[in-house]
């Protein structure tokens, strides 16, 4: 027999979950429901709480447009998460700011689980076993049907068992300080800033060349973001990106041409043929091109041409790259945890001088390493540089 839950959607319902969890003790469970590939926007439509001695409560987060009762009953203590990067943004988009959290999936990496899943940790640990069924469904409706709300509720119902068994493996493991600078650092990271020309990451954009045709793709994509925005549908259920750039393929001359392109689908391709078409006459008078490709954000190339464009640098991250990854293995920590991928290209491409240690922990700690990760990686990193420095013929150079 299983518990019979409900959503929270009124003020009275609101103000009783809220007393009883500040009566509660010790930290919280907390999960976000969202309904990606369905809205336009990343906000929460449920937010599921568990705490001891006061139980699940699942809110209907749009119904309130103010959490501030809620923040003030749990704020000061641990907030329990699974994937924490996930939910933090949809939560503090409407106030909810943890203190302090831990992050059970992040816990799982640093232990080197093989499976950080919810339902893989969830089972290891607790020999519980979740099913995942309502992960990817559209949880902006209402009413939500009673298995969705039994799934949602689960997703908090064991996780604090779950976080004491894996603090204890933490611990037994001579990890907890590392799992500790790793809560905090996903709990302070700053929003993602805005991508640039997000429009370029269209699926099959690459098949568009020249610049009139990516002007016109453009002023598409911007015609969809509007709609879905004033419609707060997912833009690829509008129409999806294949329909765009085969539209912008064909350079149609008549709305009656779009219309008739079989590849043009999507609930909206037809409905809203005069704002595709005034998109794409758009496009093909703007002053404004695009260029064909953006430079990069990065500090360096693409490491595949290192060889060719700094082959100094292309040896020190191969050598790098290869200590690390030991490293990672002896640790029984994933290597991109250890160290990002990015930041070791980083000081690759422009290392410090002398190839030393404090001086590879000081550039380390500049983009962004937190502590424990400089203390296990700054000496190997200073090594391989020396190495890779070595004249080609005595270095031992790892294969790429």
């Amino acid at each position: 027999m299983t518990d019979n839950y409900s959503v929270i959607d009124t003020i009275d319902g609101y103000d009783e979950a809220v007393a009883a969890l500040a009566s509660g003790n010790g930290p919280v469970a907390v999960d976000v429901e969202r309904a990606s590939g369905f809205r336009y926007s990343q906000r929460a439509y449920l937010v599921q709480v568990f705490r001891r001695g006061s139980g699940v409560f699942l809110f209907d987060a749009p119904a309130f447009d103010d959490h501030a009762p809620l923040q003030e009953a749990i704020g000061d203590a641990e907030w329990v998460f699974h994937a924490a990067s996930q939910d933090l943004p949809s939560l503090r988009e409407i106030g909810l700011v943890p203190g302090s959290v831990f992050d059970t999936e992040l816990s799982a990496r640093l232990l080197g689980w093989p499976k950080v899943g919810l339902a893989a940790v969830t089972e290891r640990t607790l020999g519980i076993e979740l099913k995942k069924e309502h992960s990817a469904a559209d949880w902006s409706t209402r009413p939500l049907p009673d298995s969705w709300l039994e799934y949602a509720a689960l997703d908090v119902l064991h996780l604090l068992d779950v976080r004491d068994e894996l603090a204890a493996a933490l611990d037994e493991a001579e990890k907890t300080v590392w799992a500790t600078a790793e809560f905090e650092h996903v709990r302070s990271m700053p929003p993602k800033p805005p991508r640039r020309d997000p429009w370029r990451r269209m699926s099959g954009l690459h098949r568009v060349n020249g610049r009139r045709p990516l002007a016109i793709a453009r002023e598409l994509w911007t015609a969809r973001e509007e709609y879905a925005r004033e419609q707060d549908v997912s833009p690829g259920r509008l129409v999806p990106d294949r329909a765009l750039v085969a539209a912008v393929m064909a350079s149609p001359t008549s709305k009656s041409q779009l219309a008739g392109l079989k590849e043009f689908t999507g609930r909206a391709s037809r409905t809203q043929l005069d704002r595709w078409w005034n998109a794409i006459d758009t496009g093909r008078n703007s002053t404004d091109l695009p260029p064909d490709r953006l430079p990069g954000d990065s500090p360096y190339p693409p490491p595949k041409a290192w060889r060719d464009r700094n082959p100094d640098a292309d040896r020190r991250l191969k050598q790098a790259r290869a200590a690390v990854s030991e490293r990672a293995d002896e640790l029984e920590v994933p290597a991109e945890n250890l160290l990002t991928p990015d930041l070791l290209r980083r000081v690759a491409w422009d290392p410090p001088v002398p190839h030393a240690q404090d001086p590879v922990a000081d550039a380390l700690r500049a983009e962004g390493a937190r502590d424990w990760q400089i203390d296990e990686t700054a000496g190997i990193i200073a090594e391989a540089f020396v190495q890779a420095a070595q004249p080609v013929d005595d270095a031992a150079e790892p294969a790429s």
